[in-house]
């Protein structure tokens, strides 16, 4: 892999830019640049990849669920964290309620709105300073900060975020303070972040938990399985599927224009591209790492199917 296969890939996507929109419910959002792309790569060796607007800001909404679904498990264990969702796919959109108001259940998974205000709920006592100190070490960058603009546009539109988490708390789900767990959750979802911090954190959950230059475990390994797991399955809302068989990467998307990507034992990739399908999940960025996918054999399934000519030397 080399950056002229990023040209490649990112000219490959930027035609679909055009068939989607960037996220107009949230006022701040809207303001994106649909045409911006970019992408970056770093890998397990040492090599770091860019092209296109890899340094380019955005708010990391969903992609912060990751983040916060890591952090949980290493403070109050998997018991806990599941005990406030379950890890299955919903098959609905990311924001539903009807899948909460129909079972008497928790949310389906951490990754979907209602599941990932539950597990905020659990981090509430842990707090934004220390949440955003943590962000900053596993996308390895001290410049990350809060978007107070993008904060307080959502803050101001988050009356269905709002219905979600009353519902959870007249279920016993949420046991804190809902307006204290809805600010902080709204608010990890207001950090600034760039494709290269998305790479990072990558190219961490794809090594194990540990820097693969310094040496450093920021997380277990149990904990980055079942992270990583949940990815693949659940992490770009209800087109996980479809991407699981197109794309094949562990991944999580938000509806900022941010895709993180992990490639197993290999390399951390961050796209970064605001024009939004309707399920919310960057148009091109799919296509982008669809193309890269396909073209470098990273499908997850790919290590385990024989090709005719290996069966044959078998």
């Amino acid at each position: 892999m080399d950056e002229t296969l990023l040209k490649q890939a990112l000219e490959f996507g930027r035609p679909y830019a055009e068939k989607g929109k960037v996220a107009h419910y949230i006022p701040e959002l809207s303001k994106a640049d649909w045409h911006d792309l970019g992408i970056s790569v770093h890998t397990i060796d040492g090599r770091q990849l860019r092209y296109g607007l890899h340094d380019r800001r955005f708010t990391i909404q969903s992609i912060s669920k990751i983040i916060n679904l890591a952090i949980a498990l290493e403070h109050f264990g998997f018991d806990a964290v599941f005990h406030k969702a379950k890890m299955e796919p919903s098959g609905a959109a990311f924001n539903s309620m009807s899948r909460i108001s129909d079972s008497e259940d928790i949310p389906f998974n951490p990754l979907v709105n209602s599941g990932a205000i539950a597990i905020v709920d659990l981090l509430l006592p842990i707090g934004l300073e220390a949440m955003l100190s943590s962000a900053r070490n596993l996308c390895a960058d001290n410049e990350i900060t809060l978007n107070e603009d993008v904060f307080q546009s959502e803050w101001t539109n988050s009356a269905r975020n709002h219905s979600l988490a009353y519902l959870l708390k007249s279920k016993g789900v949420i046991t804190q303070d809902v307006e204290e767990v809805l600010k902080l959750y709204t608010q990890l979802c207001s950090l600034n972040v760039n494709a290269d911090n998305l790479a990072s954190l990558g190219l961490l959950l794809a090594n194990g938990g540990v820097h693969p230059v310094t040496g450093r475990r920021f997380l277990e390994e149990e904990v980055v399985r079942t992270v990583v797991t949940i990815m693949l399955t659940c992490g770009m809302y209800d087109g996980s599927g479809e991407f699981a068989v197109r794309v094949g990467l562990p991944s999580k998307s938000g509806v900022g224009g941010g895709i993180l990507s992990v490639v197993p034992g290999a390399l951390g990739i961050g796209v970064y591209g605001p024009s939004l399908d309707e399920k919310g999940n960057s148009i091109a960025g799919q296509r982008i790492l669809e193309y890269i996918s396909r073209t470098e054999k990273l499908h997850i399934m790919d290590r385990f199917i024989r090709h005719p000519d290996s069966a044959a030397q078998a």
